[in-house]
This record gives C-alpha cells, sequence and structure tokens, in this order.
C-alpha cells in the first residue's frame, strides 16, 4: 500500500478534523495560520491520495435498538469462496465490518444485533447457508476504548 508523507500542516488539519468533521474550512485556516483556499486544496489532495476517507455522522447502534454487538470469526468450507463470501456478507446490514486475517479464521466480521435471539438468529439464518464448517462468537458488553488513530504521533516529513 502506498504511504503518502504528511507534513505539519497536514497533520494539524487532519488533527482538526478528526476532532470535529464539520469544523469549518476558515477556522481550520486561522489555527493553521494559511489561507481558507490553501486548507480547501490540501484537504481534496489528502481525500485524492486516500489519506481522508470521507466524513460521516457517526450513530450510536445501541441508541437505536443494537443493544448487542459481536465479533465473529467465520471458518469456511472451502476456503477458495472468499470472494462470494464477502459479497453475501455485504448484503446482511447488520455486518459492519469484515476483515481477512491471520491465525486460524478465514474471516472475522463485527456486527449488530437487536438482543441475543436476534443474534442467534443471524448467525443461524443469514451466516450459516454461507458455507461455514463453524464459527465463533464473541459478544462484546462495552467498548472501553473506541477512538481514531492519534493524528499527530504519525513520523513527519523532513521538509
Amino acid at each position: 500500500m502506498a504511504q503518502h508523507q504528511l507534513d505539519s500542516l497536514d497533520k494539524k488539519i487532519l488533527k482538526m478534523i478528526a476532532d470535529d468533521a464539520r469544523v469549518p474550512f476558515l477556522e481550520v485556516a486561522r489555527a493553521c495560520n494559511v489561507s481558507g483556499a490553501a486548507i480547501h486544496q490540501r484537504i481534496q489532495k489528502l481525500t485524492s491520495l486516500g489519506v481522508i476517507k470521507g466524513s460521516q455522522f457517526i450513530i450510536d447502534p445501541e441508541k437505536i435498538g443494537y443493544e448487542t454487538c459481536a465479533y465473529i470469526g467465520l471458518f469456511l468450507k472451502d476456503p477458495s469462496s472468499f470472494d462470494t463470501v464477502v459479497e453475501e456478507l455485504r448484503k446482511i446490514p447488520e455486518v459492519v465490518e469484515c476483515h481477512y486475517t491471520t491465525g486460524g479464521y478465514d474471516l472475522f466480521i463485527k456486527l449488530y444485533a437487536v438482543n441475543n435471539h436476534h443474534l442467534l438468529n443471524i448467525i443461524h439464518d443469514k451466516l450459516q447457508p454461507l458455507g461455514l464448517s463453524r464459527s465463533e462468537t464473541i459478544v462484546a458488553f462495552n467498548a472501553a476504548i473506541d477512538r481514531q488513530l492519534p493524528v499527530m504521533d504519525l513520523p513527519i516529513n523532513a521538509e
């Protein structure tokens, strides 16, 4: 994967918008002591390089009725069916993350369910038909840490 070397202005911009994606560009410009146009250009550049993947509102699943968060390691009957299984997982709205991993699992997913009964139904009705030999489920009680990477701790490019 290509890596972009961030300079000190990039880092300051990223820190500010990571803390608050709705911060006005002019406020970022004032804090960085550059023009609003310069901030706009930097953010466009960082977006086109893939450093910034977009902005979004973050919905708290529990506040809308999804009380169970689960991580599930999937073991496929036919590991060559990775791509097909991933495409089918994309169709399950409760699945919010899917990772290829090292170790024993073929895939590792994160999903939200309304409750444990709903989780059981997802596993039985939506996951098992994908061709699993088995799965291992871990229910998360609460996220003790949930944050983005700290932008200011990244290595700086010599200017």
